[in-house]
C-alpha cells in the first residue's frame, strides 16, 4: 500500500498540482493586496470616503463606531464591507485566471490536418485508397490521386 501511494504521490500530475495550489496561494495574497491596498481605497475616496473594509451592520442594535471597537465589545456584525472587498478580489482573479488560460491555450499549435489517406468510389461510393486505380468492390477503373 504504501509502494502504490509513493507512486501515486510521485506522479507528474500530483506534482504539478501541487505546484499550482502554492502558486495559487501566493497569486491570491498578490490580488488581496491589490483590492485591498489599490484598488479600494481610491474607490472609497470617489464613493466619499468610504472605506469598505469597515462597513457592517450591528445585529444587536448597539451603535459602534467601528468594526474593531464592535468585535472588541462583542457585539454580533453582519460585515457586508469585507464581503464587498472579497467579490472584487474574486473576479479579479477569476478574470486573471481566464486570461492566463486564454493565453496558454493560445500557445498551444493546432495540429495540422492529415491528409486522407482514402476517399470515395465515384460510382459506388466505397471508401478506396487514394491510389488506387480500380474499385475493389465494383472494379470500375479510377484516376489514381497524387
Amino acid at each position: 500500500m504504501l509502494a502504490e501511494f509513493k507512486k501515486f504521490a510521485l506522479k507528474g500530475n500530483v506534482m504539478d498540482l501541487a505546484v499550482g495550489v502554492i502558486i495559487g496561494g501566493a497569486f491570491g495574497r498578490i490580488v488581496n493586496a491589490l483590492v485591498a491596498d489599490v484598488l479600494m481605497p481610491p474607490l472609497g475616496l470617489l464613493l466619499g470616503r468610504v472605506d469598505f473594509s469597515n462597513l457592517f451592520i450591528t445585529l444587536s442594535g448597539e451603535k459602534v463606531a467601528t468594526l474593531a471597537k464592535a468585535k472588541e465589545a462583542g457585539a454580533v456584525t453582519l460585515n457586508y464591507g469585507i464581503f464587498v472587498n472579497e467579490v472584487v478580489n474574486f473576479a479579479i482573479l477569476a478574470f486573471a485566471v481566464f486570461m492566463l488560460v486564454k493565453w496558454m491555450n493560445s500557445l498551444r499549435a493546432e495540429p495540422a490536418p492529415a491528409d486522407p489517406t482514402e476517399r470515395d468510389c465515384p460510382l459506388c461510393i466505397t471508401s478506396i485508397s487514394r491510389k488506387a486505380s480500380r474499385c475493389p468492390n465494383c472494379t470500375a477503373s479510377v484516376e489514381p490521386m497524387a
